[in-house]
C-alpha cells in the first residue's frame, strides 16, 4: 500500500498526546470523503484492531466517534469530544496506552498476523516487528525513531 495522503502515521501522537488517534481520525475523514483506499477498508473500525483497542482504551464506541468526526470539527475539537464522553487519560494512562500501542505484534497474540502480512508483500525477512513499523513500511514512510 502507498502512501494516502491526508492519513498520518499511527506513531503520531498530535491528536491528544496518543498514538494512533490522529491516524483513526484521518480515516474517518477519509472514508466520509470517499478517499480511504479499498485495503484498508478491512480494519476500517475494526474492534480487535488499533481502532477498536483505542475505543476501547478511551471508553468509547467506534461509531460514535465516527459521526462525531463526519459532523466536522478540528482535531482538538474531537479529542476533546471524546476525552469528554470516555476517558480522558492522564500522563501515566496515556503512557500505558503510547506504549502498548507502538509494541503490538511483537511477540504478542498479533505476532502470527503480522508475520502472515509480512509473507504475503513478500516481506517475510525484513526485520518489523510492530505492527507500526509493517504499517509505515507499507506506507512507504521511514521507520520511527
Amino acid at each position: 500500500m502507498p502512501h494516502v495522503e491526508g492519513l498520518r502515521s499511527p506513531t503520531d501522537r498530535t491528536a491528544g498526546g496518543l498514538h494512533h488517534l490522529g491516524r483513526m481520525l484521518d480515516k474517518i475523514r477519509l472514508m466520509a470523503a470517499g478517499r480511504l483506499p479499498e485495503d484498508y477498508h478491512r480494519n476500517y473500525g475494526l474492534s480487535v484492531g488499533l481502532d477498536g483497542q483505542l475505543c476501547g482504551f478511551l471508553n468509547v464506541e467506534f461509531a460514535d466517534v465516527e459521526a462525531r468526526v463526519r459532523a466536522g470539527g478540528t482535531d482538538a475539537e474531537l479529542v476533546e469530544w471524546i476525552f469528554t464522553r470516555g476517558l480522558r487519560p492522564n500522563r501515566m494512562q496515556a503512557l500505558v496506552w503510547n506504549e502498548h500501542s507502538r509494541k503490538i505484534g511483537w511477540n504478542d497474540r498479533i505476532t502470527p498476523y503480522l508475520e502472515a502480512q509480512k509473507k504475503a508483500a513478500g516481506l517475510e525477512n525484513h526485520p518489523a516487528t510492530t505492527t507500526f513499523a509493517l504499517i509505515d513500511l507499507n506506507e512507504d514512510r521511514p521507520p520511527a525513531a
